[in-house]
């Protein structure tokens, strides 16, 4: 069972076990302190839980599970005083606001854990519908609980923490046991104080046999509760996270205190609870799809085929000879595949004259060493400006200027349709992404590409691609056979006419994987083959690679971070993958004398 399932049932558990505890306090049977008392006995209970796997732990996890059991009980027992004090509707809500954020500084602090970006989003949703709720009640009773709350989401908040950090070392069962065995020992603490010991005992006495019925049962039944959300802390990720599936709760006791306790809301505060609702279960849905991601599974056995773009245009840009470098590349580095960009601006620099002597060349080498090749074509391809137009051609109307590129496409697809070193043709690069110097389009532009070089090379599949972080993919994957992402985790960015450099993703590989299910799902298409067709392996700087230093260049992107981006890749569960950065590895190791990535690169390839 998934952590959040197993959350979810737990606070429809604890929810309505709140209200019914409400319900109890309202008719005096215990006291708060009488309440938290029997509340960690009836925990003891978890002793039923050890011949199902009980095992020997150290002294310091016992005392780290003792302290989250101690902090678990004196929360409650300010939250009872709280909830004795107000209404089951207006207390909870609070608690559950605060104890998570609580909960997620305790997290960073004592274990390191920060929330992805998704995970984020949907614990600030969760937050504000606890939030709402809290605004839509009296000030009075908000400023006369408010300390106690405080206090008790702390002490909450921690001890979620802590249970993880126990979880983390030891099975379940043994964790629980010895939290509960925690959770006791200020329990009977409590019997040592003279007015403590005489309320408990007191109330026991005076409570008649059905509600001393009731308690047990409904704290049997909180208990069922306790188990199930304990295991969601094992079971997740990050213990905030867990915590904040409070705001659920917060639903549940909204609609059985007004239901089952007869309190009535109106107005502002009745809209207010049904937004807080429709938030809170946005963030429950959204923790879903992030859970169901994490959980697609990838076959870390399958076999990967790791390929290079290679831009010869780009290589001259860094002082390099192409030739040599793209030799290099074929014969030391042998990758399995390579992606090649024929220019506009280059073989067609005066309109109607082709010089294809530079695409021969690359061509005849690739099938000299055995390298099958995708080749690159259109107005967008890559390497910026983007778009690659001849002079002639940027001053021509829209109209005209497609007509001489389809003439120009047709003059490339007739000339290598029976090359087979060419497996595949790309058409564009991201052409649907906002990005780069380029002119406005014909709104299907790319359709007619596509039509004209299938009508002229029908055999021969055609690759479409998009921007992996912020394209949509859905228009590029429909038209070709083969769809290609890119995947990029360091940029920079431009905003509010300042550059920020190294600004660095808060996406996880699963994104990728929820993206492409999500796509496929949309085009109706479960056997499409999908590709990264420029993975990430240089700097991504505002200025030209050959303006900053070596060290510059590997502050933006430095060797550790190939290595992570290479296990980034493969756990993002893609089949075929094809470095973008190549030159930039062999301009390091024969510039800069750093043959790190250009040697660790060798190993992947020949693997």
């Amino acid at each position: 069972m998934s952590w959040i399932v197993t959350a979810i049932l737990s606070q429809i558990i604890l929810g309505t076990s709140a209200v019914f505890d409400k319900a109890i306090l309202k008719k005096r049977f215990l006291n708060p302190p009488a309440y938290v008392f029997w509340l960690a006995i009836l925990g003891l209970s978890a002793i039923l839980l050890l011949p199902f796997g009980f095992q020997a732990v150290s002294l310091k996890l016992i005392l780290v599970a003792a302290l989250a059991g101690a902090f678990f009980i004196l929360g409650m027992l300010f939250l009872f005083y709280g909830l004795n004090l107000s209404e089951a509707s207006q207390t909870l809500p609070v608690i559950g606001g605060i104890s998570p954020i609580f909960a997620l500084v305790f997290s960073y602090f004592l274990i390191g854990l920060r929330p992805g970006i998704g995970d984020f989003l949907a614990f600030f949703l969760l937050i504000l519908g606890a939030a709402i709720l809290f605004s839509t009640e009296k000030k009075e009773v908000r400023k006369l609980s408010f300390a106690l709350v405080l206090l008790s989401a702390a002490l909450l908040g921690i001890s979620v923490v802590l249970n993880k950090i126990v979880f983390e070392q030891s099975n379940f069962i043994t964790g629980f046991f010895w939290i509960k065995i925690g959770a006791a020992l200020p329990a009977l603490i409590l019997l040592f104080f003279k007015n403590f010991r005489r309320e408990i005992l007191s109330s026991t006495r005076q409570s008649p046999n059905r509600h001393r019925l009731l308690y047990l049962s409904n704290r049997a039944y909180a208990g069922a509760g306790s188990v199930l959300f304990n295991f969601a802390i094992f079971l997740g990720s990050h213990p905030a996270l867990v915590d904040a599936t409070q705001s659920f709760k917060y639903v549940v006791i909204f609609l059985a205190a007004w239901l089952i306790l007869k309190e009535r809301f109106r107005g502002k505060t009745l809209l207010g609870k049904i937004l807080a609702t429709i938030f809170i279960f946005l963030g429950i849905f959204l923790l879903g799809i992030i859970n169901y991601a994490k959980n697609i599974p990838v076959d870390a056995q399958r076999n990967i085929t790791w390929g290079i773009s290679y831009s010869a245009k780009f290589s001259r840009q860094l002082g390099l000879d192409w030739q040599e470098n793209y030799e290099a590349i074929l014969n030391e580095l042998n990758p399995e595949k390579i992606r090649l960009v024929i220019y506009w601006d280059q073989t067609e620099k005066e309109r109607g004259e082709f010089n294809f002597s530079e695409t021969d060349w690359l061509l005849d080498k690739a099938r000299e060493y055995k390298t099958p090749v995708i080749l690159t074509l259109g107005m967008k391809v890559p390497r910026w400006p983007e778009c690659h137009l001849p002079e002639w051609a940027e001053e021509m109307p829209a109209e005209e200027k497609e007509e001489f590129l389809r003439y120009y496409l047709k003059a490339v697809v007739s000339r290598y349709k029976n090359n087979p070193i060419i497996e595949m043709w790309q058409v564009e690069n991201e052409p649907f992404l906002s990005f780069g110097e380029c002119p406005d389009r014909n709104k299907d532009f790319l359709e007619k590409e596509i039509a004209l070089i299938k009508s002229i090379n029908p055999e021969r599949p055609v690759v479409t691609t998009d921007g992996g972080e912020f394209g949509l993919w859905y228009k590029a994957a429909r038209n070709g056979d083969v769809f290609g992402t890119t995947m990029y985790r360091k940029v920079h960015i431009k905003a509010l006419g300042w550059f920020f450099e190294n600004v660095e993703y808060p996406l996880g590989p699963e994104y990728f994987r929820l993206k492409e299910k999500v796509v496929r799902f949309l085009i109706n298409d479960f056997t499409k083959k999908f590709i990264v067709i420029e993975l990430q392996a240089e700097p991504w700087s505002q200025f030209s690679l050959q303006e900053i230093s070596h060290e510059e260049q590997l502050s933006l992107f430095d060797f550790n971070y190939f290595k992570e981006t290479i296990e980034y890749a493969e756990e993002a569960g893609f089949n075929e993958y094809y470095f973008w950065g190549a030159e930039w590895w062999y301009n390091l190791k024969q510039n800069d004398n750093d043959g790190r990535f250009w040697d660790y690169a060798k190993t992947i390839f020949n693997n």
